[in-house]
């Protein structure tokens, strides 16, 4: 449950939602597209409340990659990426000269044009979330939302990725486990316990020391990089003081 929750997600801004497990990441990110049903409050796209668009509408303009996306048998790359067009389709339509037009250049955009026609079954992690990615890109959509897109890809994976959704410039909201990553890529930070907004910003006033150690529990440090930004440090959990 979430509760006293306030955001704005600005043209070109990532941000990133991170928090302890439980804390409402997740059903933060499934409010905002409409899979949750809200109790109270309200949410809008560009000053239309959420409740006054259809379905179709609300995929035109926002684009979901969910954790944890099951792959359809053996669904090829491309087959796969094209369900970003049904948004634009009337009922029963195949595909035009549009929709192809526009699978193509999502794929050469996340690099798979030469994959199109494999078997999703046979990439690697990293491609399997670029794929997902370019499906996004399919519906045309200028807000994007990920739910740890990064979740079970090696370390190198994990910035390629990330490095390349900062890239594409969309008002994007992003839950990630790893408050480095976060830290790394994310213009400003929410973060969240108990279904609670603890505190939003930049990375130098959200995740402080202080903070982090509160609401995770482990001693932490923060110190300053080359390049201006901040990398956290935890402490061993044998040095921790007993509670």
């Amino acid at each position: 449950m979430l509760e006293h929750v306030d955001i704005t997600v600005n043209d070109g801004e990532m941000i990133g939602v991170v928090g302890p497990n439980g804390s409402g990441k997740t059903t933060l990110l499934r409010s905002l597209y409409g899979a949750c049903v809200i109790n109270g409050g309200k949410i809008t796209l560009d000053g239309t409340a959420m409740e006054q668009l259809s379905r179709r509408a609300i995929a035109r303009r926002i684009a979901v990659v969910p954790q944890g996306q099951a792959l359809d048998g053996d669904q090829t790359v491309g087959d796969m990426v094209a369900l970003g067009r049904l948004p634009h389709q009337a009922w029963f339509a195949s595909h035009g000269r549009r929709d192809d037009l526009a699978v193509r250049e999502a794929l050469d955009r996340v690099g798979l044009r030469t994959m199109a026609h494999r078997s999703m079954h046979l990439l690697s992690g990293g491609e399997v979330q670029r794929a997902l990615v370019a499906r996004a890109l399919c519906q045309e959509a200028d807000h994007l939302l990920l739910d740890e897109p990064t979740n079970h890809l090696d370390l190198g994976y994990q910035h390629d990725i990330l490095a390349f959704i900062r890239e594409l410039g969309l008002a994007t909201l992003v839950v990630l486990h790893d408050l480095n990553l976060a830290a790394r890529y994310c213009d400003r930070i929410l973060l969240l316990d108990k279904g609670r907004l603890v505190a939003g910003g930049t990375t130098e006033t959200v995740l402080t020391p202080a903070r982090i150690s509160k609401i995770y529990g482990v001693q932490t440090t923060r110190i300053a990089t080359p390049a201006g930004r901040h990398h956290l440090v935890f402490a061993d959990a044998s040095t921790q003081d007993p509670k």
